[in-house]
């Protein structure tokens, strides 16, 4: 299967669609360091953008839980 017809089967979003694109190719066209970091740039924007729009729920902030980090990102 073409990754761009399972991102139109899937129904992804510009964002997710582009991420997906540069994960599946990693490392086959341009450096796999940099289709990864173009895919975590998509991500990023992606989860940027989905923190924004989401409502605060208990004056969370919409922030990344705690409990998804590693001890050493947060202490």
């Amino acid at each position: 299967m073409e990754t761009w017809d399972f991102i139109r089967d899937q129904g992804l979003n510009y964002h997710l669609g582009c991420a997906l694109k540069y994960i599946v190719r990693a490392g086959h066209k341009d450096s796999k360091e940099l289709d990864l970091k173009k895919a975590i740039h998509y991500l990023q924007n992606e989860l940027d953008h989905t923190l924004l729009e989401t409502p605060n729920v208990n004056g969370s902030g919409g922030g990344i839980p705690l409990s998804l980090l590693s001890d050493d990102e947060w202490t």
